[in-house]
């Protein structure tokens, strides 16, 4: 029987017996009670909330001011009035509206192409019955521990052969599918989805495509969406294999920002405005579905 079954009279009784000095009473009182921090507790959210966001506060700091001001000690801490200037000089120096475009296919792509393939992955080693379901797990972590540096030579000979030198799915297709997504999505849906509701669609017919679409995708949604925004920005942010794979002529944000630190004296507050250029997307993206987003590991929390 739980304390919310219990009579008053019972629930009393229960907390006089459930230890010394009536805590057991106190703990069943407050049960119901909203929990406030004190002042100790803002200070610290606050303190922790400027440190996180200082890189930020200082790319913008650096990205209204002028080279030579950037030089001075001691350094600026506050806008100046050249941000707009910077920024535009940053989008035509590096041609950032192509890479824009490029990179929001190329990150947009590997975001649905993962978190679908992940999904149906990791649903499949959660609750499907299989020969070498325990070894292929395995096989899929243990390509997590290979370092990706190794993989760049041989990767771009592959792609050279197919004849896809300077394309964009040089860089889409060897990440369309995440191992960390697969055994992620594995974890979650082990916990989320019982396996009684998917024998309770096979009992009313549905097919294989109708459980996954009608019974997978909505329980497995909120892990989708923390696994979709993780991947969007490390889709976004990538560097070393876009700079290897792709050119100026056809580049992604990060590609296109490695030509604004040429010449003989780089220009650190262009630079500092590109850098912002290529980050606000990422800003946005969080603003628009932050709250989804939290939502999804809040509920995850729960249902774990």
């Amino acid at each position: 029987m739980t304390t919310s079954e219990l009579t008053p009279p019972q629930v009393q009784d229960a907390a006089e017996k459930s230890g010394p000095g009536g805590t057991g009473r106190r703990r069943l009182l407050g049960a119901g009670k909203q929990l406030h921090a004190g002042p100790v507790t803002y200070v610290v959210l606050a303190v922790f909330a400027l440190v996180s966001l200082a890189p930020l506060l200082w790319t913008v700091v650096a990205a209204s001011r002028t080279n030579q001001r950037l030089a001075e000690t001691p350094p600026p801490l506050w806008i100046g009035g050249n941000l707009f200037k910077n920024l535009e000089s940053a989008w035509e120096e590096a041609g950032l509206g192509t890479a824009m475009l490029n990179s929001t296919i190329v990150a947009g792509t590997i975001t649905v192409g993962t978190v679908l393939f992940s999904t149906l992955a990791g649903f499949a080693f959660a609750k499907l019955r299989f020969k070498f379901s325990n070894v292929l797990l395995l096989l899929t972590i243990g390509t997590m521990m290979i370092p990706p540096q190794l993989a760049v030579v041989p990767l771009y000979l592959w792609m050279s052969e197919l004849g896809w030198s300077n394309q964009l799915q040089t860089v889409i297709l060897p990440t369309l599918v995440s191992a960390f997504g697969t055994f992620f999505m594995r974890q979650y849906l082990v916990q989320a989805l019982p396996s009684e509701l998917i024998e309770a669609a096979r009992v009313d017919g549905a097919s294989s495509l109708r459980v996954v679409w009608h019974v997978v995708f909505p329980a497995a949604r909120p892990a989708m969406a923390v696994l979709g925004l993780l991947t969007f920005v490390m889709a976004w942010n990538d560097f070393l294999w876009p700079i290897i794979a792709l050119n100026q002529q056809n580049p992604t944000v990060q590609v296109a920002l490695n030509s604004l630190g040429t010449g003989y004296v780089p220009d650190q507050a262009v630079i500092m405005a590109g850098a912002l250029l290529g980050t606000l997307p990422l800003l946005i993206a969080f603003l628009l579905f932050g709250k989804q987003i939290v939502g999804g590991i809040m509920q995850g929390a729960i249902k774990g």
